[in-house]
C-alpha cells in the first residue's frame, strides 16, 4: 500500500539532506547504544510471573515492515517466558514525527505501553532539527503525562542517503536532534545502523539488491552482505537480522543502566515550544456543509482499510463544499486521505488570501494516508480556517508523469474528492 510512497521518500530524504544544511546543526559522534537512566519500569515487570506488557512500536515503513519488530517482540517472548508479552503496532509507513505526535494518544497511549519504541530517524530526514526536537519533546512529554511508568526508548535507522555521517563517525542530523532530546529525558537510545554502516564503509555491503537465490545470483553477489531491496527497507532475513543484533548487543547494557523501577517525572522543557498539546481532533468538531458525509468505516469495504487510523473518515466531492472551524493555537493541518479521484481545496485562515492546496500527487495512483498544513508557527491567538472544494481537478496526468506514472483508467481518476478525517492541532478547538 505504501510501496510507492517509501520509495518517493528514500528520494526526497536524499535530495533534501544536503550538506550545508546539516553542517548548521553540530552532529553527535557515533555510538551504537547510549544506555542512559535505562529501561526500570520493563525489566522490573517483565520478570514477575504472570505479568502482561504492551510493547510499543511507534513509527515508519521500517517498522511496519515484519523486521526487527517482530524479531524483537519474539526476541522478549523467549527471554521472559513467564510473562505474557504482547504488541502494539503502530507505524504508519512514509510518515515520521511530525505527524507522530498528534496521533500519539489515538494510536499509542489509549493502548496503554509498558514499553515505548520510537524510530523516525529516517523519515524525519529531511526536517529540520528544530521541528525534530519540538515534536520528539512532546512525545516523550505526552507519553509520561499519561503513562508516567511507561519507559521508552530511541532507536534509529539508515538508508543509503543517510549513510555518509555515520560512515564518518557521526550520527545523522535528524539521529542527531534526537540525541538532544535523550540526553535531557535520559532516554536510553540504540542506532541500529552502526554495523550496516561499518559494512559500507568496507566495501562489504549491497545497498540494493535482491536476496540471490541461485547459484548464479550468489555468484554475482559474492561475498556481499545484501541489505535492501531499494536501499531504504532492509531485507527481513539481512538487514533487518542486523538491526535485531545491535538491540541484542545494546541491552546488557541498557540492563545495567536501569535503576529502581519508578514513575517518570518531567524535567523542564528543552523548548517551551514543544507539541506537548499536540492533538488528534475528530473533523467532525468542525462545521462541515451537507455534502461533506461520513464514511461507513464499520461496513464499508473502503472505509474498513481506514478504521483504526481515522475511524471519523469523512468524503466530500461537489466544488462549494465547505470545512470550518476556529482554534486558538500556533499550528495545525488536516488529516486525510489523498488518492487518485481526489481534487484540490482552497483553504484560507484568518484575513489571509486563500490558496490552492491539491489532494492529488505524483503518487496517488491509490489511496494512501496524508496530512495538509494549515497554518505553522502563528500567533498564539484565536485563528478561523475555511476549507473549500475547488471545482477545477489539477492535472493530473503531468502530475503523475513526474513520478513515471500514468493514468491507467481515467474513470478512476476523475474527481474533485477529499477524504477529511480529524484535525492536527497544537493548541485548541474554539467556539
Amino acid at each position: 500500500m505504501f510501496s510507492a510512497l517509501r520509495t518517493a521518500l528514500f528520494v526526497l530524504l536524499t535530495a533534501t539532506c544536503l550538506p550545508a544544511a546539516e553542517a548548521e546543526f553540530p552532529l553527535v559522534p557515533a555510538q551504537e547504544c547510549h544506555p542512559r537512566a535505562g529501561l526500570p519500569n520493563f525489566l522490573h515487570k517483565v520478570s514477575q510471573p504472570g505479568a502482561e506488557l504492551k510493547v510499543g512500536y511507534f513509527g515508519g515503513s521500517i517498522t511496519a515492515q515484519p523486521g526487527w519488530r517482530v524479531k524483537t517482540l519474539a526476541h522478549f517472548q523467549k527471554t521472559w517466558p513467564q510473562a505474557k508479552i504482547s504488541e502494539i503496532n503502530a507505524a504508519i509507513g512514509g510518515t515520521g514525527s511530525d505527524l507522530g505526535v498528534y496521533r500519539l494518544q489515538q494510536d499509542m497511549l489509549s493502548q496503554k505501553p509498558d514499553l515505548l519504541f520510537v524510530e523516525f530517524a529516517v523519515n524525519d530526514g529531511g526536517a529540520q532539527p528544530e521541528q525534530i526536537i519540538r515534536c520528539m519533546e512532546g512525545i516523550v512529554r505526552q507519553t509520561w503525562r499519561a503513562l508516567p511508568e511507561c519507559d521508552i526508548c530511541f532507536v534509529y535507522t539508515l538508508t543509503e542517503g543517510l549513510a555518509p555521517d555515520l560512515m564518518k563517525g557521526s550520527f545523522q542530523r535528524s539521529a542527531s536532534a534526537m540525541e538532544k532530546v535523550a540526553d535531557h529525558y535520559s532516554i536510553p537510545t540504540i542506532h541500529m545502523g552502526m554495523e550496516v554502516a561499518k559494512l559500507a564503509k568496507e566495501g562489504k555491503l549491497l545497498w540494493k539488491a535482491k536476496l540471490p537465490k541461485t547459484d548464479e545470483e550468489k555468484k554475482i553477489v559474492g561475498d556481499k552482505f545484501v541489505f535492501a531491496p531499494d536501499s531504504v527497507h532492509p531485507h527481513v532475513e539481512t538487514g533487518h537480522e542486523l538491526y535485531l543484533q545491535a538491540i541484542l548487543r545494546s541491552w546488557p547494557a541498557v540492563t545495567k543502566a536501569s535503576g529502581k523501577p519508578a514513575a517518570h517525572v518531567l524535567a523542564a522543557p528543552l523548548n517551551e515550544n514543544n507539541y506537548e498539546k499536540a492533538k488528534l481532533v475528530p473533523i467532525t468538531a468542525a462545521k462541515l456543509s451537507s455534502g461533506i458525509t461520513a464514511v461507513d468505516v464499520k461496513t464499508d469495504d473502503f472505509g474498513k482499510r481506514w478504521a483504526n487510523r481515522l475511524p471519523n473518515l469523512h468524503t466530500g466531492s461537489k466544488p462549494g463544499e465547505t470545512i470550518t472551524f476556529k482554534f486558538k493555537g500556533v499550528r495545525c493541518a488536516i488529516y486525510d486521505l489523498v488518492g487518485p479521484d481526489c481534487g484540490q481545496v482552497t483553504v484560507k485562515v484568518d484575513d489571509g488570501r486563500a490558496k490552492i492546496v491539491p489532494r492529488f500527487d505524483a503518487y496517488c495512483t491509490y489511496h494512501r494516508l496524508s496530512t495538509m498544513t494549515i497554518g505553522d508557527g502563528l500567533p498564539d491567538e484565536v485563528h478561523t480556517v475555511k476549507i473549500e472544494i475547488y471545482p477545477d481537478q489539477p492535472d493530473k496526468a503531468a502530475i503523475l508523469a513526474k513520478n513515471g506514472n500514468k493514468i491507467d483508467k481515467p474513470e478512476r481518476f476523475d474527481g474533485t474528492k477529499i477524504f477529511p478525517g480529524a484535525i492536527l492541532l497544537v493548541g485548541e478547538i474554539v467556539e
